[in-house]
């Protein structure tokens, strides 16, 4: 080792020492504590990996998932508002386990007039409250809904026994259904459909009193198995109202008997179009097909207009067939104007479609079926390839509510058409969000009941980063220059959420029956912490990859948290506990600032405080080599008269002093330095997130570094770092483009920007 290095070497170990001393010389003996290391794997959080889940986050080799399909005759009664139905379900058992009985999920049954779900939430007199649930809570009779079972029923038509526990039935199956069998069984029911602009029902009718019409959305209309797999066994939660739906793939084969006069599109491909469509639909129908650059009107504004004004007597019956789906909905009205334009997604063709009345044009001619165009392309080439032949989305007020191929959406201008950029955002960003949600959970298949971010906020994380790409392709849907006005996303949004009443906060990995604020809790706060990994923490070329293989291994499939977290550890080779342990299973936030900065000077004699370090170990000055001290201006016996001279007694420069022993190469990189700042860093917030801080000098330099997070590793309060340069620091000024959703930015620049007083902002207001 040459000199040089020797003195480096030396003055290394004499700093290090010396902070170490600073720290720990005021501290007492403390009793010892387990790892609370902010960068701690999360073995304790994870189940141990098996044959079923693996350690990577793939599915195991013994991965397994249950089968139902479902063969059913829907009877829509207009009249009374009522809907009856029989269906055979033949259920699959792929487990290893033999199965005592089944469950299957009554979701209406929230709706009966014992229903407990009314009953759960406490809370007093609110300040004020809108009159239709006003009027529901307190001076009507409740909503008699519910299913009515007739019957359940074997293969050969001898009854079951079956018992209903609120939202679930168990079906007392006479024998085991063994491991790799299969039954089926037949189930005959209707119930009273619902006004959905009460309480916003998920699924039900609207009633335009105007022509005594009615708009259908009918979703969570028949009875569902519940799903069965390696994680919880038999997800038999029961239904409450917010937490959404766990359920099994299937093949499904529906017929629904409406008014003839209704347009109706559901789940599945039409199998009798040429029975159902006119000659001039059926050629309208071809034309959308070819037609990708806008959609083509299968029923017509004017034809939808005709038939509101009378109800035809007869009926017609819609044939539909789907493959590998979870779940089934339909839409139905004479008052429906449709159209289609065609998709090319991987290779293949699918149709984006929209129904809507007159109430929600011109808007929804304009954008619908462009936005559900827009979102199946850009979900598409962000997670995977859109399997299914189409997606619908209906009109439908104050709904927001998605099932797999159709959804229904609000966005209704006024009754003139006038509309504002309000209506419009918030009905473009509802449809990018429902139709998002068909490839989370309807493809890649999360258990909603249980973990409800994985389908919203996975999807609204989606959804920002469609809505960008849709201001980008079309930017004349947006103001002039202006990026698409995301709700949720930006790291910003969430700042009001995370600073918040602390008593009011869940973690994200909460149920989502148990959350004080469900929008910001499952939609806001992992979309933006999925936008923050993707755009600040891992590249979007490492996210990318991650979040695309993760949709890749568990579409038509059943993942968990767990999955999706050491998945995008294991495709992108970034170390993300602390990210998940932060942002997931935590209400901490995030909270980063410049503590304070001092200047240094070089200096040729040891600081005071040097100078007790050296005492304690019973060190003179010739016992070291020559050293470079740089000494803290503020600091105690601190020579004015040593700044900037050569840490030697001759009249040689710093440079010149660090150039001895070096060779020509080494020489020839180095620069001196003229200024020595410590900067410190502080961390009153809890997640660690990477350190980003723009330097700006005297010279006019702005050099702006990244610290990784994990500068925080072994002091999770605060961080020093050596800043040397040519030129003077201006300032420093951490989270500058406000990347990190950072909850207090009046700590966050040095020096601190004095706040205006009311006087100041008023002048300024006047003046401009």
């Amino acid at each position: 080792m040459n000199k040089m290095k020797y003195y480096l070497a030396s003055l290394l170990f004499l700093f290090a020492a010396i902070s170490f001393a600073q720290e720990t010389e005021t501290k007492e003996r403390e009793s010892g504590h387990t790892n609370q290391n902010k960068f701690k794997q999360m073995y304790e959080e994870y189940a141990t990996p098996n044959s079923y889940r693996s350690a990577s986050g793939a599915p195991g080799p013994n991965y397994y998932q249950q089968q139902a399909d479902y063969k059913m005759d829907i009877t829509l009664d207009d009249k009374n508002a009522k809907i009856y139905g029989e269906e055979t379900i033949t259920y699959f058992n792929n487990s290893p386990d033999d199965l005592e009985y089944l469950w299957v999920q009554l979701d209406q049954n929230v709706r009966t007039k014992d229903s407990k779900a009314p009953l759960r939430n406490g809370g007093g007199v609110p300040l004020a409250e809108q009159p239709g649930a006003f009027a529901g809570k307190y001076m009507g009779e409740p909503f008699d809904g519910g299913f009515n079972i007739e019957y359940v029923k074997d293969a050969s038509g001898k009854a079951l026994s079956y018992t209903i526990n609120q939202t679930m039935m168990r079906i007392n199956i006479p024998q085991p259904l063994k491991s790799e069998a299969q039954m089926s069984f037949s189930i005959k029911w209707n119930y009273n459909i619902p006004d959905h602009t009460v309480n916003r029902a998920r699924s039900g009718f609207e009633y335009f009193p105007k022509d005594d019409n009615r708009a259908y959305v009918i979703a969570q209309f028949f009875p569902r198995m519940a799903v069965y797999s390696d994680v919880e066994g038999w997800q038999n939660h029961q239904f409450w109202g917010s937490g959404e739906f766990a359920l099994t793939f299937g093949d499904y084969e529906v017929n629904i008997t409406v008014p003839a006069d209704h347009v109706l599109d559901a789940t599945g491909t039409l199998q009798n179009r040429k029975e159902i469509f006119s000659k001039e639909m059926m050629a309208r129908y071809e034309k959308a097909k070819k037609s990708f650059d806008k959609p083509v009107i299968i029923v017509t504004q004017e034809e939808a207009e005709a038939a509101e004004k009378t109800k035809s007597e007869k009926t017609k019956t819609w044939k539909f067939k789907a493959k590998n789906v979870r779940d089934y909905g339909f839409a139905s009205s004479r008052k429906f104007i449709w159209d289609m334009q065609a998709v090319k997604v991987g290779g293949k063709n699918i149709m984006a479609v929209s129904l809507y009345p007159k109430e929600g044009n011109p808007l929804w001619e304009e954008y619908s079926t462009k936005a559900v165009a827009h979102t199946l392309k850009s979900y598409s080439k962000h997670s995977t390839n859109y399997p299914y032949p189409k997606a619908i989305s209906v009109h439908a007020k104050n709904q927001g509510m998605e099932y797999p191929m159709i959804c229904w959406n609000y966005g209704r201008p006024n009754e003139d058409g006038t509309y504002s950029d309000r209506v419009k955002y918030g009905m473009i960003s509802v449809i990018i969000h429902e139709v998002g949600h068909n490839f989370f959970p309807m493809i890649v298949n999360s258990d909603e009941r249980q973990w409800g971010w994985m389908d919203e906020g996975l999807d609204t994380f989606l959804q920002y980063v469609a809505e960008q790409e849709f201001g980008e392709e079309f930017p004349e849907a947006v103001a002039p220059n202006k990026a698409y006005p995301s709700r949720r996303g930006a790291p910003a949004k969430i700042v009001p959420y995370m600073s918040g009443d602390q008593s009011k906060i869940s973690p994200i990995m909460s149920n989502p029956e148990n959350v004080y604020q469900l929008g910001p809790n499952a939609y806001g706060k992992p979309a933006t912490a999925l936008n923050i990994l993707r755009e600040t923490v891992m590249g979007r070329e490492l996210f990318d990859h991650a979040f695309k293989t993760y949709a890749e291994r568990w579409k038509f499939k059943h993942p968990t948290p767990e999955d999706f977290f050491r998945t995008m550890e294991d495709a992108s080779a970034v170390d993300l506990d602390w990210y998940w342990r932060g942002w997931f299973y935590t209400t901490d936030y995030v909270d980063i600032g410049v503590k304070e900065v001092k200047k240094y000077y070089v200096s040729d004699k040891p600081s005071k405080k040097m100078q007790e370090y050296m005492a304690t170990r019973n060190l003179t000055e010739a016992d070291l080599p020559p050293l470079v001290y740089l000494a803290d201006e503020d600091s105690e016996g601190f020579d004015a008269d040593l700044k900037g001279k050569a840490p030697t007694e001759s009249s040689k420069t710093l440079k010149e002093f660090m150039m001895d022993n070096m060779t020509a190469a080494e020489r020839a990189a180095v620069k001196e330095p003229k200024y020595f700042y410590e900067v410190a860093f502080n961390k009153p917030g809890g997640i660690p997130m990477p350190l980003i801080v723009e330097y700006t000098y005297a010279d006019g330099t702005i050099k702006n570094i990244t610290y990784p997070p994990e500068i925080w590793r072994k002091n999770d309060q605060e961080v020093k770092l050596v800043i040397s340069s040519t030129s003077e620091l201006q300032s420093v000024v951490v989270d500058p483009k406000l990347e990190t959703a950072d909850i207090d930015t009046s700590n966050n620049a040095w020096p601190k920007k004095e706040e205006k007083t009311d006087f100041d902002k008023f002048k300024t207001k006047v003046k401009g």
